[in-house]
């Protein structure tokens, strides 16, 4: 389920009132606070400790898959001003849509959660913010600068159902390709005539579709929670 705080958000986004403002930028610095972490290189044995202890003796395992693939990934790209070749793409895309779907209401037992990317693989349950975040920071760690990546908040399908994908930009000024948990095939944003944008977003800013006004965010709640623990699986 879509965070209650983003819909909160898009509530505001029509209106130019100095509180629609201020919840933007209170979002912008969390955005800008995030750091720079190893998501699959760098999970140590603390943190695999932490997730059997959190989801059982299989986390183990679907965390030692999971970090095998980022260092696979890592060996197949060239540079550290990264330009995934369109098959590398893929397979993130397909590799971490084979985490089973679990609304969070049913996974986590609270209504919106957005998890860590070793969150997602050792309890092996995602739902589209999830699956957006992990591919988001596994390209990052394979040094894709963040101009080419955004997080995308849109309407899917013909009843407009809150969802999150993942935009990669080969270059600042083209079209991007979407990574989508909904469907297996990167394509193009133009193909996919099913996603109506809302706003999109990465560390740095948020960009209202609409109207194009680019700000600085804040006051998703449960992205600072996602920084929050991220920060901490960086300390076990």
């Amino acid at each position: 389920m879509f965070p209650e705080n983003i819909l909160f958000i898009k509530r505001l986004l029509g209106s130019h009132s100095p509180r629609a403002t201020a919840a933007l930028w209170f979002f912008a610095t969390a955005l800008a606070c995030a750091a720079d972490y190893g998501y699959t290189r760098s999970v140590t044995d603390g943190l695999i400790a932490s997730m059997v202890t959190r989801f059982g003796a299989d986390a183990r395992g679907r965390l030692g898959i999971w970090t095998e693939f980022g260092r696979n990934e890592t060996r197949r790209t060239p540079s550290s001003d990264a330009v995934p070749a369109a098959e590398g793409l893929q397979r993130i895309n397909s590799y971490l849509n084979r985490v089973p779907y679990s609304d969070d209401i049913v996974h986590w037992r609270v209504e919106d959660y957005w998890a860590t990317p070793a969150e997602s693989v050792a309890s092996n349950g995602a739902d589209c913010e999830d699956y957006a975040i992990a591919k988001y920071f596994l390209l990052k760690e394979l040094g894709v600068p963040l101009a080419r990546l955004r997080m995308v908040y849109v309407r899917a399908g013909r009843s407009a159902q809150a969802h999150m994908v993942l935009a990669y930009y080969p270059r600042p000024d083209a079209e991007p390709l979407i990574l989508d948990n909904l469907d297996d095939r990167v394509r193009l944003a133009s193909a996919r005539t099913d996603l109506a944008p809302v706003y999109s977003f990465n560390e740095e800013d948020v960009v209202l579709t609409t109207t194009g006004q680019r700000t600085t965010p804040q006051q998703i709640r449960a992205w600072r929670a996602l920084l929050d623990r991220l920060n901490r699986e960086a300390t076990l």
